[in-house]
């Protein structure tokens, strides 16, 4: 089975996008699937304003619809609302073409926070480019209720994964700072509401590991806290462990697969009550969610290690995988078959 994924978002971002992407096909492949992805590689691109690390394709449709044909997939997913995803969309709208999509990011949020622009009419968009599908895959169980009551429809459930081997407890630390050492890991970006961990009065040392268009600015203006950029594989794992609380101040993530990676290496997790630690989280003894972050922070530090490694071994990216490719083959059970959703 060959299932092609068209995503706007690919390396060299790094984020849960791509993560998921990249982990879910490694996953997939030992399941015998075969992920094949549309991406910008290979076509000349633009930096999104206010955000230039990330690069927005100049494709055409029938640029990608010779891709499509090209690679022949027996399945279509559509990852992403940037111009692969939708040039990918029209071709199988004007095909007749069946296909899934996901959705990943709180476009309409992340949108406002930059420019006045009512969030109705972004939902109004994305309602439309999904609603065109067969299937949208989500998350978790708390966004698919949003979603549903926003006037989203098909939703399917696609969680996530985390690599148990190389995120866990280790007993070297890579950080000789004073403890307790409260750490989080996302974009330096207005989106991510990392100004709510920066401003917590908490004992010890704060850590920040990423990139993003805020990072240089947020840097100066904080020059107590330490920003360690981006940070990958086992440098990424070893300050995971070598941390005592992960803090997770977004209110936007769809999911935030740095929750697992925190859990997975035996690092509780302070969070708002939000998307993604509701469901991750909630009252499984691996954190604490709440309203006063502060507070959260703290309470983390009494919290057993070895409960947070156990809540993470719930999560593989074999699940996540048998998951996506069943999402993908009711659809075509749905429809009348692998024939029609492969649109032959």
């Amino acid at each position: 089975m060959k299932i092609l994924v068209a995503t706007d978002a690919w390396r060299p971002q790094v984020n849960g996008v791509v993560r998921s992407l990249e982990q879910t096909a490694i996953a997939a492949a030992h399941l015998g699937v075969e992920f094949v992805f549309l991406s910008p590689a290979g076509f000349p691109s633009l930096p999104l304003p206010s955000y230039g690390e990330i690069r927005l394709a100049l494709a055409t449709a029938g640029q990608i619809e010779r891709r499509i044909d090209a690679i022949k997939p027996d399945y279509i997913h559509i990852a992403t609302e940037g111009p692969i995803g939708f040039f990918t969309r029209q071709v199988c709208l004007k095909r007749g073409r069946s296909f899934t999509t996901s959705y990943h990011t709180r476009f309409p949020e992340y949108i406002a926070a930059r420019v006045p622009l009512p969030q109705d009419w972004s939902y109004a968009a994305l309602r439309r480019f999904h609603n065109a599908g067969a299937g949208m895959m989500v998350s978790t169980p708390s966004f698919e209720r949003e979603l549903a009551a926003r006037g989203f429809r098909r939703l399917m459930r696609w969680s996530r994964g985390v690599d148990h081997q190389l995120f866990r407890p280790r007993a070297e630390s890579l950080f000789d700072l004073p403890r307790p050492i409260f750490l989080t890991v996302g974009r330096v970006a207005v989106e991510k509401n990392i100004e709510a961990f920066l401003k917590l009065d908490l004992p010890g040392s704060k850590v920040v590991i990423g990139g993003g268009p805020a990072l240089e600015q947020t840097r100066k203006a904080w020059p107590q806290v330490h920003f360690l950029g981006v940070q990958t594989g086992e440098a990424l794992a070893g300050a995971y462990a070598s941390a005592d609380v992960f803090v997770f101040p977004s209110l936007t993530d769809t999911f935030g697969i740095v929750l697992l990676e925190a859990l997975a290496s035996g690092l509780p997790v302070a969070a708002f009550p939000v998307t993604g630690p509701i469901d991750v989280i909630g009252d499984t003894g691996a954190g604490v969610l709440g309203d006063d972050l502060q507070q959260a922070a703290l309470a983390c530090l009494a919290i057993d290690r070895e409960r947070c490694r156990a809540e993470a071994l719930n999560y593989t990216w074999e699940k996540s995988a048998r998951q996506f490719i069943g999402n993908v083959e009711s659809v075509a059970r749905s429809i009348g078959g692998a024939g029609v959703a492969a649109g032959v």
